[in-house]
């Protein structure tokens, strides 16, 4: 099953790019004048992070093997997407997995049990660096999966291509959200949120509860403002 190899490749590269750019955010003086928050970043929480973040990577690429191949059959695999199938696939599988991340993100802050239990572990980034995405309690991005899973199974037959960009889109917001780093082009596109949005949710541990698109926050009255 070449596909699943591909996807775990591609996966694995998103990481080591985020592995660099946590270096680069923690290691160099351009990052320090470019951070979101002035507190000085503790250079060792690196390695601190470093085992979880491991294990949760390891988890993930297991369980990305065995579900791509439980669900092989909901995959086009031997063809090409028209421009049309590939952009309504992306932007539904996006929109369906960003609409589920915002209630179940905000059910982990309002629900008091699964904030001290789980969701505590990833709020110990209070100023967070790229490969603290992954740094959480293994069930809570386990639950924070199905999103995806469930647009898969919605639309029955899902170009691999489109789960390719999926993949890509998503590891690489994911990254630059947590980078601490001013936005340069993330701030000027449309609904997409930019690093300062989940930025100031890690600051005050409340509100900003989407990852991609910011609208959901608009639509449901969450959004946080940062005080002049």
């Amino acid at each position: 099953m070449s596909f699943i190899w591909i996807t775990l490749l591609i996966n694995t590269l998103c990481n080591v790019l985020a592995a660099v750019y946590s270096y680069i955010v923690l290691y160099t003086d351009w990052a320090k004048a470019h951070q979101i928050q002035p507190k000085i970043r503790s250079t060792g929480i690196f390695w601190q992070r470093l085992p979880l973040i491991l294990l949760n990577l390891t988890l993930l690429s297991g369980l990305t093997a065995v579900g791509l191949y439980a669900g092989r059959n909901f995959f086009v695999i031997d063809q090409l997407p028209t421009v049309w199938v590939f952009v309504g696939q992306l932007l539904f599988i996006l929109f369906c997995d960003d609409f589920y991340f915002y209630f179940y993100h905000r059910l982990m802050h309002e629900n008091k049990f699964l904030l001290s239990k789980i969701h505590y572990l990833h709020h110990r980034a209070y100023q967070p660096f790229p490969l603290e995405y992954i740094y959480v309690h293994p069930l809570e991005w386990m639950g924070g999966y199905i999103g995806p899973f469930v647009a898969i199974l919605l639309l029955q037959q899902t170009n691999i291509y489109v789960l390719w960009a999926y993949v890509i889109l998503r590891n690489l917001h994911e990254i630059d959200i947590h980078s601490g780093i001013k936005s340069v082009l993330m701030n000027k596109v449309p609904l997409i949120a930019p690093t300062e949005h989940h930025d100031l949710h890690h600051a005050r541990l409340q509100g900003n509860y989407a990852s991609m698109f910011k609208i959901w926050d608009w639509v449901f009255g969450t959004v946080m403002k940062k005080q002049p």
